[in-house]
């Protein structure tokens, strides 16, 4: 998927493991296949699994997980990640890695929900705990600035997208919603917490219901629209109504969202569409979702 990215296997890791957590040395190592870009994971026996960093850029977030998980989980009502191991480079691998408590559900996938509203409403309740988080000295969220701050990586998108055009995407209309959200008021308000990369692929269900929310590598402050993204990666029509009750949102805060959305999309689109296939397949369905509003 991308350059500079360290090769991992199911060796390495036990090596690893075993060589800094020799108490669980004998228990059985296993790639989980997974549709991350920016790690790797093995489930370690039953109860545990081990991320390991792709690239560089997943350093970091080793770090502000390891900062942070542990302060903000008695404040959200959903179970996020625990750790129990902080892994340092060894065995030729170059970054901290982790050890986290196992956590049982399903990635949602968008149109085989089994509870659309149910999820919604769960969805919001854990963005609006976040939301109320007051712990002081959080970080910038990754893509939490200005909407602005995306223009130009967002225009660069859509023209190469217009150079894809077995993607059917309708370029004209991708630049309607991005200059409508340009003109839509900045959030005025203080910066709030937000996870930040609220895909289906840090998400886990069962029965319907929102079961825990993964990777926090790029959680921190800032707008409020930033965590809006289930509403079109994930939600039907109805309810996406619902998660937008649920939070009431306004209608700048609403445009920005989908904008953002709209643009992580644009992004990911002809970046992955021919190394990941759920961040492409995703990437397609936020992109009909968004411009279908239209």
């Amino acid at each position: 998927m991308h350059s500079g990215m360290h090769p991992i296997d199911d060796d390495l890791v036990r090596r690893l493991v075993a060589g800094q957590f020799p108490r669980w040395a004998d228990l059985p190592v296993r790639r989980f296949p997974s549709g991350g870009t920016v790690n790797a994971m093995y489930r370690l026996g039953d109860d545990m699994v081990v991320r390991l960093p792709l690239v560089a850029g997943g350093a970091g977030d080793v770090a502000t997980e390891r900062a942070w998980l542990h302060r903000l989980a008695p404040h959200l009502p959903t179970p996020i990640p625990e750790m129990l191991g902080a892994g340092q480079p060894a065995e030729g691998f170059p970054w901290p890695w982790s050890v986290y408590r196992w956590l049982a559900g399903e990635n949602p996938e968008e149109g085989a929900l089994d509870d659309p509203d149910r999820l919604a409403e769960d969805l919001a309740g854990f963005v609006a705990a976040m939301r109320g988080v007051t712990l002081s000295g959080a970080p910038p969220a990754y893509r939490g600035g200005p909407v602005a701050s995306l223009d130009a990586p967002t225009r660069a998108a859509i023209e190469q997208l217009r150079g894809i055009p077995e993607e059917g995407v309708d370029c004209d209309a991708a630049v309607g919603v991005w200059d409508e959200a340009l003109r839509t008021p900045g959030w005025d308000g203080p910066p709030v917490w937000l996870h930040a990369d609220l895909m289906p692929g840090n998400l886990l269900v069962s029965g319907g219901r929102l079961t825990a929310v993964i990777d926090f590598g790029c959680l921190g402050t800032g707008d409020p629209a930033c965590d809006l993204f289930p509403a079109w990666n994930l939600l039907p029509v109805s309810a996406r109504q619902v998660f937008r009750e649920a939070l009431g949102v306004d209608d700048a805060t609403w445009l920005r969202g989908r904008a953002r959305t709209l643009s992580q999309a644009l992004i990911a689109l002809p970046y992955y569409r021919n190394t990941n296939p759920a961040m492409a397949g995703n990437a397609r369905h936020v992109i009909r979702a968004v411009l279908g509003e239209n």
